[in-house]
């Protein structure tokens, strides 16, 4: 019988650190990284989502959105994100992986380069950088100031607005860099025409 149970010890052992560990690191751990999430940082605990005047959720301040119609065609009336490779799909985050030299990624830029020109009514030169290249999650919120200024005349024609007023809108929500130093400014392209919306 002794032989029997100094077999059968190391397994009962191993079990109950099986159990011990499945119930602390799968359930007593997450549960407390939540708890802590929701009582330190709610908004970013639960997507950063942003709501219009009405207290609709319309997005998040993380994934970018298409401001287009069904054809993919720019929608006038509203500011321009970033060109994105994964389409806006949270799911399907991909950069294109494109080098600089490959002829598909040369021939995306110049057809963006004349839709933009076309649509701004702008020389190619003055089109930026991020208006012509995707993010490398493919899903950037965010477009650079110069790119949203470029916007403005285009915006303020389609909704009867002063440019000036639209141009003011604009300045008003450009976010500098963080802590700073870190990146670039830049503007959240939804909360930009959420804020458009409401004028």
């Amino acid at each position: 019988m002794a032989p029997t149970r100094g077999f059968a010890r190391p397994y009962w052992v191993a079990l109950r650190y099986m159990i011990v560990a499945t119930v602390t690191l799968g359930i007593v751990f997450p549960l407390a990284v939540l708890g802590v999430g929701q009582l330190v940082l709610p908004a970013q605990a639960n997507g950063s989502m942003v709501t219009d005047a009405d207290g609709t959720v319309v997005g998040s301040s993380l994934i970018g959105q298409s401001f287009t119609d069904d054809d993919g065609n720019a929608l006038p009336e509203w500011f321009q994100s970033r060109p994105s490779a994964a389409g806006y799909d949270a799911a399907a985050s991909v950069g294109s992986n494109y080098g600089p030299e490959n002829p598909d990624f040369l021939a995306e830029i110049d057809a963006r380069k004349a839709a933009i020109s076309e649509l701004e009514g702008v020389p190619v030169a003055d089109i930026p950088v991020d208006a012509l290249t995707t993010s490398g999650s493919g899903l950037d919120p965010h477009i650079s100031p110069a790119y949203a200024l470029l916007q403005v005349p285009r915006v303020a024609e389609a909704r009867g607005l002063e440019e000036s007023q639209v141009h003011d809108l604009v300045e008003s929500f450009i976010q500098g860099r963080d802590l700073g130093y870190l990146g670039e400014p830049t503007v959240d392209v939804l909360r930009l025409n959420i804020a458009l919306a409401a004028l």
